[in-house]
C-alpha cells in the first residue's frame, strides 16, 4: 500500500472521532506493510487531554509490539502533530511520519516548531508533508464550520427564548 493508501486509513479514523463529536483526528502506525496500532482524537470522551490519535496509536502499537521502541514504523496521521506527540514520536524511536494537512496554529513539525528532527536529540523521524492534505482539510474544516453553526444556532435559541419570556 502506498502513502495515499494508509492516509486513507488514517482518515477513516478521523472519520470515528467526528462521529463521536471529536475533533477529527486520526492516525495508524504501519511497521513492515501491517497496521499494528490505530487511533482517534479521544480528548472529550475519556476527559484526557493526551487522548490524542497519536498518542493512542503509538501505545496501541507498543502494546502489539511488546516494546516501546517502535523502531522502523510509520506513523499516518491526518494532520500535523503537535508538540506533545511530535515528542512522542522521537521517544518512540519512529522511523517516519507522514502526515496530511499542516497545523499553523501548533504544529511541531513544520508549521511552529521542529521537534521531530532536532539534531540536539539522539532521534531524529523523517517526514512526508501534504499526503490527501485535501481529504484531511477538508474533514477538519467541516467540523469547525458545524461547531460553529451549530453555537450561533444554540444562540440564536437562546435569545428567542430570552425574548419570548420578557413578553410573557
Amino acid at each position: 500500500m502506498d502513502h495515499a493508501g494508509y492516509m486513507r486509513k488514517a482518515l477513516a479514523e478521523a472519520e470515528k472521532a467526528y462521529a463521536l463529536g471529536e475533533v477529527p483526528v486520526g492516525a495508524i502506525v504501519v511497521v513492515g506493510g501491517e497496521i499494528i496500532g490505530r487511533g482517534h482524537n479521544l480528548r472529550e470522551t475519556l476527559k484526557d487531554s493526551t487522548a490524542h490519535a497519536e498518542i493512542l496509536a503509538l501505545r496501541e502499537a507498543a502494546g502489539r509490539l511488546g516494546d516501546w521502541r517502535l523502531n522502523g514504523s510509520t506513523v499516518y496521521s491526518t494532520i500535523e502533530p503537535c508538540p506533545m506527540c511530535a515528542g512522542a514520536l522521537v521517544q518512540f524511536r519512529v522511523k517516519a511520519l507522514v502526515y496530511g494537512v499542516a497545523d499553523p496554529k501548533a504544529g511541531a513539525v513544520d508549521s511552529v516548531i521542529d521537534v521531530v528532527r532536532q539534531p540536539c536529540f539522539n532521534h531524529q523521524v523523517e517526514v512526508v508533508a501534504g499526503v490527501l492534505e485535501e481529504d484531511c482539510r477538508a474533514i477538519i474544516r467541516s467540523f469547525f464550520r458545524k461547531l460553529r453553526e451549530k453555537k450561533v444556532a444554540g444562540e440564536m435559541a437562546e435569545l428567542v427564548e430570552g425574548a419570548r419570556l420578557e413578553i410573557e
